[in-house]
């Protein structure tokens, strides 16, 4: 099954690591420094044209990708088909 983020994006649900408030997880140092690293490596992939609410972590062939998203984690996961 995949799941559409918005902005004609979708990812396989099995690629799936996790869903992340952007607001209450960007408190902890650990993920700032997390998202930073992933900024700088080309990871993160800004599918959103509004103001960002989540980020989805996903596993590729090539390593992990961050999707920064407009939707919020609640409706992501309502979206997920289990």
């Amino acid at each position: 099954m995949y799941l559409h983020l918005g902005n004609e994006t979708v990812i396989r649900q099995s690629d799936i690591i996790g869903i992340f408030d952007l607001d209450n997880s960007t408190v902890s140092t650990k993920t700032r420094e997390f998202l930073a690293n992933a900024q700088k490596n080309g990871q993160i992939i800004n599918v959103s044209s509004e103001l960002p609410k989540s980020f989805v972590v996903c596993r590729e062939s090539d390593g992990l990708k961050i999707y920064i998203c407009q939707l919020s984690p609640v409706t992501l996961s309502k979206r997920l088909v289990i």
